[in-house]
């Protein structure tokens, strides 16, 4: 009886949706992709502006529920299928992936040869979020003000670590899955991000594009850092579905201040200090033949020439852009919300 309640309360939380609805999603999930993508975005940042963030944790903590895990251990497809909100996460995985897919190699391209540019755009979404997500919280307080406070420093000093050098082992790109798939339903904290401190970002993006150009053997540790997302996803979820449902305001509250810490991440302007060098000192280049950099700091736009003037008037127009997109994306979240209730 106990099992039949659990079930039925599962089922009840799925919503019926319709086909363009579920389209939708499928739109919401490209720009989660998109930002998964870029070393400083966050995806889960993305899902909170565009108001599925809460379904999107409680249909995978599902997925660690013993009711669930029982009917699917079990091969009881049709009662699994029924407690799993399986068309809204479907939805979602396959927006990612067409993000992935189509945008991979062109960030990547701008990552390198236009940073100031990604980055004031990126800013610009971030720094917007910030204002579009405090509407969530119904009353700030000054214990709110104090959690938020401390998720920026935690924020703002984690995005200041430097990468380290790491073995490409099955077992280390799991854990590196697990890792950065936390991070990944974290808004203020990119999974990618996390992936270059555990220095495997451009290992992971480059196996990735080795494999769309056609290398099989590619594939293996993409399989690897698939498992251990899989299992970093529903176990981290556990805890942020029962923080939500308990703590609503507090968990908001801090999860703005890890967005508003990461801005020192994504900040346009940056000066290289440190470089990968192997063990005779030399400077380790990138299958595109780029110095890999460890470190960097945050200067100020340089406005000194034509060019520099030119550039941060670029960027500032850009960032500017990025702020709209956001506010534009909420109006529209609101209306895509209304018509899912």
């Amino acid at each position: 009886m106990q099992n039949r309640t659990s079930q039925e309360t599962a089922v009840s939380t799925k919503k019926r949706r319709t086909l363009p609805q579920y389209l939708s999603i499928v739109a919401r999930g490209v720009c989660m992709g998109a930002s998964d993508i870029v070393p400083g975005v966050s995806g889960g940042t993305m899902a909170f502006i565009l108001g599925i963030y809460e379904e999107l944790i409680d249909s995978i903590r599902t997925i660690g529920r013993p009711n669930f895990l029982q009917a699917a251990f079990k091969f009881r497809i049709k009662e699994a299928s029924q407690i799993l909100n399986w068309e809204f996460l479907l939805s979602v995985l396959i927006g990612i992936l067409i993000a992935v897919v189509t945008l991979s190699h062109a960030l990547e391209n701008l990552l390198i040869n236009q940073p100031v540019f990604l980055w004031s755009f990126f800013f610009g979404l971030v720094l917007a979020s910030v204002l579009v997500v405090s509407k969530r919280v119904k009353q700030w307080q000054p214990s709110l003000v104090a959690v938020l406070l401390l998720g920026a420093t935690v924020a703002y000093l984690l995005v200041g670590l430097v990468p380290v050098q790491t073995p490409n082992a099955w077992w280390f790109l799991i854990f590196s899955g697990a890792v950065a798939s936390c991070a990944l339903i974290l808004p203020g904290i990119s999974g990618a991000f996390l992936l270059v401190l555990l220095g495997k970002y451009q290992y992971v993006l480059g196996a990735f594009n080795d494999f769309r150009g056609g290398d099989v053997a590619a594939a293996v540790p993409l399989i690897f850092v698939a498992i251990g997302t899989i299992i970093g996803l529903v176990s981290f979820s556990q805890v942020l579905s029962w923080l939500f449902h308990r703590y609503h305001d507090l968990t908001v509250a801090l999860l703005i201040g890890l967005m508003v810490g990461s801005l020192r991440k994504i900040w346009p302007w940056k000066v290289d200090l440190a470089w990968l060098r192997d063990a005779a000192g030399n400077i380790v280049l990138d299958s595109s033949g780029h110095e890999k950099v460890i470190e960097q700091a945050n200067v100020w736009p340089s406005l000194d020439s034509s060019t520099a003037v030119t550039e941060f008037g670029i960027a500032l127009v850009l960032a500017l852009i990025g702020i709209g997109v956001i506010l534009f994306v909420d109006r529209l979240a609101t209306r895509l919300e209304a018509t899912d209730q």
